[in-house]
């Protein structure tokens, strides 16, 4: 409780903050595209049974994995238990808000997920598409908004971490978005490209060892 009371000061924080600090950022420069943070492989295998309990057991599993490929198969039971909703309207508006991304309809894409949202306030996964979204548009304040409601129902959600990462480092808060990477693979070690990150923020946060 303690872990997820120190998340939401945080991010209430940053929420505030965020928008002053985006137009610091404004470069009238042709930027290359925004890496996205991890999400849901297009393939998802079925799950059943109790979904807190699979949960729990895939985290265990993820984190003992011995290996990538054995790694990127928990993961991808993970995002299935994540993504499966009793609700067959949810399931059907939240497949439309991820062909309305694929079709970078992104105003579509975030009406489908507000509506989602609306109806389903307690599905984690419609909260972190959205912040997804945000993020792609350089809308850091909504972006860490969502990325807090995600964490809240979720403090392991690595996807959510590596994108609060993301959004930390583009903000300069080199600090913050070291310590958002660490936790994001102290619950995934195969995450891509975020030890590279760790590794890189290191060096630059805390210095190179002697």
């Amino acid at each position: 409780m303690a872990l997820r009371l120190s998340w939401a000061i945080l991010l209430a924080a940053l929420v505030i903050s965020a928008p002053t600090l985006a137009h610091a950022q404004d470069n009238p420069r042709v930027m290359p595209p925004k890496p996205k943070p991890p999400e849901a492989p297009a393939k998802l295998p079925k799950v059943g049974g109790d979904k807190s309990k699979n949960v729990d057991f895939l985290f265990g599993a993820l984190k003992a994995a011995p290996d990538e490929a054995s790694a990127r198969h928990v993961e991808a039971r993970i995002w299935a238990a994540w993504t499966q909703t009793p609700s067959d309207t949810v399931a059907l508006l939240m497949v439309r808000s991820k062909a309305a991304m694929d079709a970078h309809k992104t105003e579509i894409a975030l009406k489908l997920l507000d509506a989602v949202i609306k109806l389903k306030p307690d599905y984690t996964e419609a909260w972190n598409r959205r912040a997804t979204l945000y993020y792609l548009q350089n809308d850091y304040g909504r972006a860490l908004a969502d990325i807090q409601q995600v964490l809240v129902r979720e403090p392991r959600h690595f996807g959510a971490l590596a994108g609060l990462g993301m959004i930390m480092q583009d903000l300069g808060e080199d600090k913050r978005a070291l310590e958002a990477f660490r936790k994001a693979l102290d619950v995934d070690p195969y995450l891509e490209k975020v030890p590279e990150l760790v590794k890189t923020l290191s060096e630059k946060v805390e210095g190179r060892d002697i």
